[in-house]
């Protein structure tokens, strides 16, 4: 009987604190990992119940495995698998490679390995879920002594088969993705640049603003974040529009970010500020930008970095005005009390 397997390549990105999970639809076994998939019922779940304490704060840190670690060091992190079907559920959860190609994770057909998923392990890799029920596997990553420096791509799927009566057996797998460095010492920093904004129409008309990034640190990001439009004709502001995708982008890889608008606005021009983000890092970019009055794209515009870049150096400079207003007022002072003395 011919057996055909379809799967999905989901990746849950939630906080122990949400209890959404994710219904996985049939895709392809290898392909782009999404930052995020809505919460739906019906469905295979997994998310990340821990993350480091030191990384409480960082949004990623909360949704995927992202640490770094010295060789020999161990971890262990909590996840959560869940039936939401009315259906038991058979489901193998199990590591495997990942890498970072054009803007976004892509997980490796089946359980093809790579360093990083070889050193994970569960303690709980076949799992018996009855309907509505789930369980909790610990992840454990044991990294090797003699492990080499650089930054790591896995994925800890979670994977459910069901049988068809027509012979097409449905392989549904949700994961969640894992950044993990190794090297001694701290964590290389994370840093990005925008090179430049150009602003587009679409076939259909829709004005589109696509942000070239280059990623200038030494871990990979996750790159989400908006655009806001202000001084456009007549005065008028707009937004702020959501990236349609985030990118993810290795260590040195450049890529772009896309943010749809409003088919209503005009040409322009307008003074366009985006905000990026991945984790903890936030950077705020501006220029001025016209859309073109027929589909096509203009010329990429140069960018200019907003307050941030520059955010020590003015508080240097107004500490240094401080003082010296300081230093005027003592002198005033002495003098006023040298004229009474006398």
């Amino acid at each position: 009987m011919r057996r055909l397997v379809l799967a999905s390549a989901l990746v849950i990105a939630a906080w122990a604190a949400v209890t959404g999970t994710a219904a996985a639809a049939p895709a392809a076994v290898a392909g782009p990992l999404p930052s995020q998939a809505p919460p739906a019922p019906g469905g295979l779940g997994v998310r990340l119940l821990e993350a480091p304490t030191s990384a409480r704060d960082d949004p990623r840190a909360r949704q995927y495995i992202v640490d770094h670690l010295a060789p020999g060091a161990v971890i262990h992190r909590r996840i959560e698998v869940s039936n939401t079907t009315a259906a038991p559920m058979r489901v193998a959860v199990y590591p495997a490679a990942a890498g970072i190609t054009d803007g976004a994770l892509v997980g490796a057909v089946g359980r093809t390995a790579n360093d990083l998923s070889s050193w994970t392990t569960l303690d709980q890799g076949d799992l018996e879920l009855a309907p509505g029920a789930r369980a909790t596997p610990t992840v454990t990553v044991t990294v090797p002594a003699d492990a080499a420096p650089g930054e790591q791509y896995a994925v800890v799927w979670a994977e459910a088969s069901a049988p068809n009566p027509s012979g097409v057996t449905l392989v549904n797998r949700v994961g969640i993705r894992m950044y993990v460095s190794v090297g001694a010492g701290g964590a290389p920093a994370s840093s990005f640049s925008v090179d430049s904004l150009t602003a587009q129409r679409a076939p259909d008309g829709r004005p589109v603003v696509t942000a070239q990034v280059h990623n200038t640190g030494g871990r990979a990001l996750d790159l989400a974040g908006t655009l806001s439009l202000s001084d456009g004709p007549g005065s008028l502001s707009a937004g702020p529009f959501p990236a349609q995708v985030a990118s993810t982008l290795a260590p040195g890889q450049s890529g772009t970010v896309n943010i749809a608008l409003d088919e209503q606005l005009p040409d322009g021009p307008w003074n366009a500020t985006i905000n990026l983000k991945s984790g903890l890092l936030e950077e705020n970019y501006q220029a001025r930008i016209q859309f073109p009055t027929g589909p096509g794209a203009g010329a990429p515009v140069g960018v200019q970095k907003m307050l941030g870049e520059h955010l020590g150096i003015l508080i240097g400079a107004l500490l240094l005005a401080l003082a010296a207003v300081a230093v005027v007022l003592l002198l005033r002072r002495r003098g006023k009390d040298g004229r009474h003395t006398a």
